[in-house]
């Protein structure tokens, strides 16, 4: 086994892509882990915004977490009905853009993009988050687990579906039951306490005094926050095809499951937040826990049950980034199916991974991790804006969707998409507004271009097609042998293997070779040729190959070869000019390090200089080292 099918597994023929289809228990962790893992860190968003309001703050859980999950549930309803309506994948892309029209299509898959990248970064930041919280000995290391984690996930995505959902299994269902635990332990001793539980470690005192007025307009920005806590709940519907048999049911039971077990776990924390006085703490400062960490020890002490419970919040936050590797490269499949993306991201990896997709999440997830160093809250802003467009525009194209094909019980579907797109069309300007000036124009600015990048991606790709299509019969007329050139450094068994081919391909070689005007191999050369080429061409019934010396007083070698053959292309305006390149093959990476690769750089400066009457032919040879 090599070092690679150790890492990635060994690859995987296409008929067993059925036995990678997923079932509710494997779904849950493959496309559940960002809207259960929101429970971690959406909640204190929000609660991170009033921290000027000290202990008032603790009176506007409840209100702002029952608004949440209001819309958390308008929204269930509505993707339900896009998975029965869309079985083969019914994203927010293919919504829009099969019902709104093309732009609308883009501005959806634009949205969802930056949302997968954010949720990646969110995902392993938050669960870094909680490990510093337990570890503040940690905190200078931010950045770099962070990174260490993403190569993980990486790694463990491109090994295939099934294999992901197993490996996550564990630590999503254990981080379920101990949050649900925590919760449930919570609550029981608030109600034998009469709604006034004794915490058996005090909470972080909040600020004695508030710095700053409740408002409207503080409200609305701490559930614009709290709003991350819905992120991800649209993974299922854009996944629907990797789902077992009944697809559409397996489906709608994973999503039922995922979003109940979310409603549980918001209004839990909620209620003990309430209970138990607990407000956050500045993230990234000294002294800093999550609200999840303090709600555990205050509910069970910093015992056995802490440590396995916030363990199982570290590893199910990192890992909720899975979603997004799951969904991102399926969206990407999709848009380069309608030509608005590169068509490597159509082609599967051995895994039956869409492997670009993963490669260019994991760039864009690293980068944006180093530029805000691995803290969550500075990139909450930049979150919510993408995922509630999404869902805006995918309940609209369902509600065109049921107006164009109606069927039984429309009417009803219509209105419940139509209730969807409203909320969550209203929630979206919330958050764009609350959060603009604290980072979400960037979203906003990213957006329209990413959409242009899509757009120009298209049209140099459909203008390709158009001037490479052609159902004319082959032109036989007036073929001739090219022109063959070989440039050569010097006499060798690479030199010899590309001339052997030349002479075999036309009549008219010319031998190019390129020297220091001080350099006494040209006249060496110059003085064998005619034993070395010239006397066995001829004895073997070949003409002659020619010997062109080309003189580099400046000791360049790439540019003096292309202008020379450009030279003669130009001379030659009726001909084919075959330019042969003699290379080594190199076995080893270290290879291209230890010789040069000059070879490489003169094919794409003559693809790129040249014109379609020069052909570039890469003559290799294999020394076997």
């Amino acid at each position: 086994m090599t070092i690679r099918d150790l890492l990635f597994g060994r690859p995987l023929a296409t008929s067993m892509e059925r036995a990678e289809e997923l079932g509710t228990v494997a779904g849950v962790p493959i496309f559940g882990l960002d809207a259960l893992s929101s429970a971690a860190y959406g909640p204190e968003a929000a609660l991170t915004l009033l921290i000027p309001l000290g202990a008032a703050a603790v009176a506007y859980a409840i209100p702002i977490s029952a608004s949440i999950i209001v819309l958390l549930i308008i929204v269930y309803f509505s993707y339900r009905q896009t998975i029965a309506a869309y079985p083969s994948g019914g994203g927010s892309y293919t919504v829009a853009s099969e019902n709104l029209g093309v732009y609308p299509g883009l501005l959806a898959a634009a949205a969802l993009m930056i949302d997968y990248v954010l949720t990646a970064a969110v995902g392993i930041s938050a669960g870094v988050g909680a490990l510093v919280s337990a570890a503040p000995s940690l905190l200078p290391h931010t950045l770099s687990i962070c990174l260490g984690i993403l190569a993980i996930i990486v790694i463990i995505n491109l090994r295939g579906l099934r294999q992901a959902g197993i490996i996550f299994m564990v630590p999503t269902y254990a981080f379920v039951l101990s949050l649900l635990g925590a919760i449930g332990f919570g609550i029981f001793k608030s109600i034998t306490s009469a709604g006034h539980p004794h915490p058996i470690v005090a909470p972080p005192p909040p600020a004695t005094h508030a710095v700053q007025a409740v408002s409207a307009w503080l409200i609305l920005q701490a559930f614009a926050s709290g709003c991350t806590a819905m992120t991800g709940v649209e993974a299922v519907s854009n996944g629907v095809r990797a789902f077992r048999d009944p697809t559409v049911r397996t489906a709608q039971r994973t999503l039922t499951l995922i979003i109940g077990v979310l409603i549980v776990m918001l209004a839990g924390i909620a209620y003990l937040v309430r209970a138990y006085h607990i407000t956050a703490t500045d993230p990234g400062q000294a002294g800093y826990q999550s609200v999840i960490s303090i709600i555990v020890v205050a509910v069970a002490g910093r015992g056995a049950f802490y440590y396995i419970a916030i363990g199982s919040v570290l590893v199910v936050l990192a890992l909720s980034a899975n979603t997004a590797f799951a969904d991102f490269p399926r969206l990407c499949r999709a848009i380069s199916q309608n030509g608005y993306l590169p068509d490597g991201f159509n082609v599967r990896g051995r895994r039956l991974v869409y492997s670009q997709g993963v490669y260019v999440l994991a760039f864009l997830t690293g980068a944006l991790l180093i530029i805000f160093g691995g803290v969550t809250d500075r990139l909450i802003p930049l979150y919510a804006v993408g995922a509630f467009l999404a869902f805006t525009l995918s309940q609209s194209g369902m509600v065109a969707h049921w107006r164009r094909v109606k069927g039984a019980g429309w009417r009803r579907s219509m209105i419940v998409n139509g209730i969807g797109a409203v909320a969550t069309g209203i929630t979206a300007l919330v958050v764009v507004v609350a959060k603009f000036v604290h980072g979400a124009w960037i979203t906003v600015l990213l957006i329209p271009m990413l959409i242009a990048l899509m757009v120009f991606v298209h049209r140099r790709l459909d203008r390709a097609a158009k001037l490479m299509a052609s159902d004319a019969p082959l032109d036989a007329t007036a073929l001739q042998a090219p022109m063959v050139i070989v440039p050569i450094r010097g006499w060798g068994k690479a030199a010899q293997n590309a001339i052997r081919f030349a002479v075999t391909i036309s009549k008219d070689v010319e031998v190019l070779h390129i020297v220091d005007e001080c350099d006494p191999s040209a006249s060496t050369l110059q003085q064998q040729w005619p034993a070395l080429v010239e006397a066995p061409a001829q004895q073997n019934g070949f003409p002659p190959p020619k010997l062109c010396t080309v003189e580099s007083p400046y000791r360049l070698i790439i540019a003096p070869i292309i202008g020379h053959i450009l030279e003669v292309a130009r001379q030659n305006p009726n001909r084919q000019i075959a330019v042969l390149i003699p290379e080594n093959v190199k076995r080893h990476w270290y290879d291209y390090l230890l010789q040069n690769n000059r070879a490489s750089a003169l094919t794409a400066l003559l693809l790129l200089k040249g014109h379609q009457r020069i052909v570039v032919v890469n003559v290799p040879l294999d020394i076997g080292v």
